[in-house]
């Protein structure tokens, strides 16, 4: 072979594999398999893929996921699909610090990449679960096109049901498992259109047949009215006087949220509300109120962090940085934009320049005002759900939950009552005519895993086995 025919053989072998390279985001789906994590000790002792699915008519938003196959039984256990809350905030939040098998270790920032541990109540010890980084600009989830950056609560809808479909055709073995749609907060208002969505694609013979079999909604928004129940709950928690929250239901008339209609005595009792309850944490009212300066969640720089880390959280308080829970998020933040753990994802290469938690920076046109209409519909439909609340969140208060679930007026088939954790009361459930379960999380917050796991797993791993709480 001549010196020439040699250098051309390596050039087009190069070719050759550069295109290999490109094709996982040329095509609909592609995972990989993910055996090490930078920041954890050994190899993982439970499957994880991650991937893109390509999404809309031209496939150019890239939506990314962190697959974790069933500890127990993948062939025959439960697949959820969880979307994390927000608008915008990342998958990573449910996986590590809600329901996955990692959680970050939480000590003090060194300027080393952020140590990571397994979680003793993982969700998937009973069940595969896709976390899926949604709406676009999520996470690691990226547009190619202009157009295809735009976010709602309809395209978000579509985008997720779309990926859906598209992965289980990329994944044929799951097609016969039972399928449930999971999440909490903002994404209380998609979740039940998904739901639905399936359900009628299913009923049209769409293929693949989706063999839906419900949902889980955690402290969720459904109709745009929670923060009317913020106040009650309140008063019910010691936070305000009898005379100021008698004061509030005379001038305001029930109606705390619409300022256009707000009478001057309104105001001046919402205004002494806000004052008294300044300070108070609402995803967790027990917990310390620690803000970062940065409320883009954007990472602080390593070089300042490491002359005074207490910068970076509100100058009034004098808290220690590890009894901040958020301080877990911030380590989040390193550890995601470590380009070492971004080449063990296999995320692509210049996609997104830098990850963050949460992306409430990005506009997010909310065109579905409620879901409260979907949920009515879906009840009709007799679809199981699992609906809980942590009982001490005063973002939404278990009081509005309950309140939407009374107007559904189904008959009660199993009332009020405890259910327990290790013998310990753990909540309180009750179950309706309309496969609907109600529960409580006992001290748990806006995230009710985050604040009680070994509650929320016993809770969900009865639920999804058909078992009673």
């Amino acid at each position: 072979m001549t010196k020439l025919s040699s250098t051309y053989g390596k050039v087009h072998l190069l070719s050759i594999l550069l295109l290999l390279s490109n094709i996982c985001f040329q095509v609909a789906t592609c995972g990989s398999i993910v055996k090490f994590l930078p920041g954890f000790q050994g190899p993982l002792p439970f499957a994880l893929e991650t991937g893109y699915v390509g999404v809309g008519e031209k496939e150019d938003v890239q939506v990314f996921y962190y697959f974790i196959e069933s500890e127990k039984n993948p062939k025959d256990d439960p697949l959820i699909l969880w979307l994390t809350g927000g608008p915008g905030c990342s998958a990573l939040s449910g996986l590590m610090l809600e329901i996955g098998p990692l959680e970050l270790k939480k000590e003090e920032y060194n300027g080393s990449l952020p140590n990571l541990i397994l979680r003793q109540h993982s969700w998937t010890k009973v069940s595969s679960i896709i976390f899926v980084d949604l709406p676009v600009s999520t996470g690691f989830t990226y547009a190619t096109t202009e157009s295809g950056t735009k976010r709602s609560d309809s395209i978000l809808v579509h985008q997720t049901y779309q990926f859906l479909r598209k992965w289980l055709v990329d994944h044929p073995k799951f097609q016969s498992n039972e399928v449930y749609i999971a999440g909490d907060s903002y994404s209380g208002i998609p979740i039940p259109v998904i739901v639905q969505k399936i359900a009628e694609g299913n009923e049209k013979g769409v293929q693949p047949w989706i063999n839906l079999q419900g949902y889980l909604l955690g402290n969720a928004a459904i109709t745009g009215k929670e923060k009317n129940y913020v106040i009650p709950f309140a008063h019910g928690m010691g936070l305000i006087s009898d005379e100021l929250y008698d004061s509030l239901q005379k001038n305001c008339n029930g109606d705390y949220i619409n300022v256009e209609t707000r009478n001057v005595l309104c105001s001046r009792d919402i205004s002494s509300f806000d004052e008294v309850t300044s300070g108070i944490h609402e995803p967790h009212i027990l917990e310390p109120s620690c803000e970062w300066l940065d409320n883009t969640e954007n990472s602080p720089r390593r070089s300042l962090i490491n002359k005074d880390p207490t910068n970076f959280l509100n100058t009034n308080l004098k808290l220690p940085l590890l009894s901040c829970r958020s301080y877990t998020y911030f380590l989040m933040g390193y550890w995601a934009n470590d380009d070492n753990v971004r080449k063990a994802l296999h995320i692509q290469k210049g996609s997104v320049a830098k990850w963050h938690r949460c992306t409430f920076n990005i506009p997010h046109k909310k065109d579905i005002p409620n879901s409260y209409d979907y949920l009515v519909n879906l009840s009709r439909k007799g679809i199981r759900s699992l609906i809980y609340s942590g009982d001490h969140d005063m973002k939404i208060p278990f009081l509005a939950t309950q309140a939407w679930i009374r107007s559904l007026n189904y008959s009660i088939v199993d009332d009020w009552r405890q259910w327990h954790t290790n013998d310990q009361v753990a909540g309180y459930t009750r179950t309706y005519s309309n496969q609907m379960t109600f529960a409580t999380v006992k001290g748990g917050g806006h995230t009710a895993p985050e604040y009680r796991p070994k509650e929320c797993f016993d809770m969900f791993s009865r639920w999804i086995s058909k078992r009673a709480l």
